[in-house]
């Protein structure tokens, strides 16, 4: 398969005339139709699937079903494909990427389809290899020099949850009917996980070895992916945004914001982070004490409880929110 190495997207100057303040701009709608030009065929269900975003740099990455990850750094002007065929399938849930917080480092963890991760923001890939057709969504250790503790909810069988040491070249199963929901690991020993009957895992459950036992130290119910930013855990929860502080032992309340999703996505420190509700894109400065919607919903028009199919990044560098859907094609909103 041919892989083009630049594509400069088609009524580019029409796009950027539209993308005034107040209103989402399609962005994939030019880089589609290279594709096709180029002969390259979109796999089902078509247009795009995923979208994710370098904080450090403010380079975005959209993924096209089946033709991998395109890297934008010029807020989707332009697109080159970056993970020379390493990257397959489709993301099926807003959690099927995976994004180090500290920049440059993002694992795609795909269904139907290659995983793989960069370590060097796009520029290499390390195969990740996938159990049955993939993941829904998975955690990655990124205080690993090169990460090597990947913990991964499956798609098939949707309870059970796999945890690789190895950088994803093997796995271990942690057994069926366990009832595995969302996903997070602290340490290559210490991960946190809801479990109970889909779509209601009940409570946030913490093991020290590996996924061997479980012990129940919250009653929240977590949603999607922990994210471990310096040293601290954070994560979605029914009852708000709640984060750990010595490993998953206790979680604490992060002011008094509920509902939200998607997220957090974090910008110049840990105080400073977006998170996706139904009203749309959020952003506190302060760690969640006030609030400021910086993007209404997206004209995707998805939303659920549990961070399925619709995928949400957050730029704040050049101060653009971006959305993506299985299926649909990614718009970015500036502001």
């Amino acid at each position: 398969m041919r892989i083009p190495a630049l594509v400069t997207a088609v009524g580019v100057a029409l796009a950027a005339s539209a993308a005034l303040a107040g209103e989402w701009v399609c962005i994939s709608d030019g880089l589609l139709a290279q594709i096709e030009k180029d002969g390259l065929k979109v796999a089902w269900p078509g247009k795009t699937t995923g979208v994710a975003v370098d904080r450090t740099t403010g380079e975005a990455f959209v993924i096209v079903p089946g033709l991998g990850v395109w890297r934008t750094a010029d807020k989707g002007a332009t697109f080159a494909r970056c993970d020379g065929g390493a990257v397959g399938g489709r993301c099926e849930t807003g959690y099927s990427l995976c994004v180090d917080p500290n920049g440059k480092r993002m694992a795609c963890l795909m269904l139907d389809g290659k995983s793989a991760m960069t370590l060097d923001g796009g520029k290499t890939w390390l195969p990740v290899k996938n159990i049955g057709r993939g993941p829904d969504w998975g955690a990655v250790l990124w205080a690993e020099g090169e990460p090597k503790t990947l913990f991964e909810r499956t798609h098939e069988n949707h309870d059970i949850a796999i945890v690789s040491q190895d950088g994803g070249k093997t796995w271990k199963d942690l057994g069926k009917d366990q009832g595995f929901g969302a996903v997070g690991v602290f340490s290559d020993t210490i991960l946190v996980a809801s479990r109970g009957k889909e779509p209601k895992w009940a409570g946030i459950h913490r093991s020290t070895d590996g996924g061997a036992t479980w012990e129940q130290v919250n009653d929240a119910s977590p949603i999607g992916v922990m994210t471990a930013f310096k040293g601290v855990g954070y994560w979605l929860a029914d009852k708000g945004i709640l984060k750990s502080k010595d490993q998953g032992k206790t979680w604490e309340q992060v002011g008094e914001a509920a509902g939200a999703v998607w997220g957090p996505y974090f910008g110049k420190d840990e105080n400073h982070f977006v998170v996706v509700d139904k009203k749309g894109f959020e952003e506190t400065a302060d760690g969640g004490k006030t609030w400021q919607q910086i993007a209404p919903p997206s004209p995707l028009k998805e939303f659920n409880t549990r961070g399925w199919f619709l995928n949400c990044a957050w730029d704040p560098l050049g101060k653009v929110c971006y959305v993506a859907r299985m299926g649909q094609p990614a718009y970015k909103w500036e502001y």
